[in-house]
């Protein structure tokens, strides 16, 4: 079920009509560190939902908010999440935050893409505990004239916002890579967890052991 902030459904419809003619992409952005089956639920009911295009998962170069040290070479990351999305025709890679390094601030990457394909509009999935941080974002009132907010759904957290956000219910699947992470260091199996080709990654690559 979609649904749209009380505060800011105007805006929001008439947004989303100005754009109708322009292909719809979401973007999941992240570290996937690895990527898991939860973020492949999410872009796929938020795709379905919002009869969106394409989803682009996007792994950021230096997330500002996460502790580099915990943070394995992009180039790993990018390989699982391409083994991830594979079987997907409607995903794919977005790899301008990683080719451009540095810490990936949201706005420099969106203002870039919108630039770069005016024919897209936008859809930015973040989940629902990070939609109370939206005013904190780097040039966040510049970035909502760019793109359209899609929050997703979790229990126990408001659906409003002082900027326009759609809503999105996402079945709850409980996994986070800290958890897959934990798992992996201490011996345990994460089939079923993660996709197959990301466990097999894993194991191949060694990561995650210290």
């Amino acid at each position: 079920m979609v649904k749209i902030s009380e505060r800011t459904s105007t805006q929001t419809v008439t947004q989303m009509t100005a754009t109708a003619k322009k292909r719809r992409i979401g973007i999941l952005g992240g570290t996937f560190n690895p990527p898991h089956l939860g973020h492949l639920v999410i872009a796929d009911q938020v795709a379905t939902q919002l009869g969106l295009d394409k989803v682009l998962f996007m792994p950021d170069a230096e997330p500002p908010h996460v502790d580099r040290k915990l943070t394995i070479p992009a180039a790993d990351r990018v390989a699982m999440v391409k083994a991830a999305i594979a079987d997907n025709p409607r995903f794919d890679l977005e790899l301008t935050e990683v080719q451009r390094g540095g810490l990936s601030y949201s706005y420099d990457t969106m203002l870039q893409l919108t630039q770069q394909h005016p024919e897209n509009q936008y859809y930015f999935i973040i989940g629902g505990d990070m939609v109370a941080y939206l005013p904190k974002w780097h040039r966040i009132d510049e970035l909502v004239k760019l793109v359209q907010f899609v929050g997703v759904c979790r229990q126990g957290y408001a659906h409003e916002s002082p900027y326009p956000v759609l809503w999105v219910d996402v079945p709850n699947i409980g996994i986070s890579s800290t958890m897959i992470r934990q798992r992996v260091r201490n011996g345990q199996s994460v089939r079923y967890l993660v996709p197959t080709m990301v466990d097999l990654y894993i194991k191949e690559h060694l990561l995650y052991r210290d």
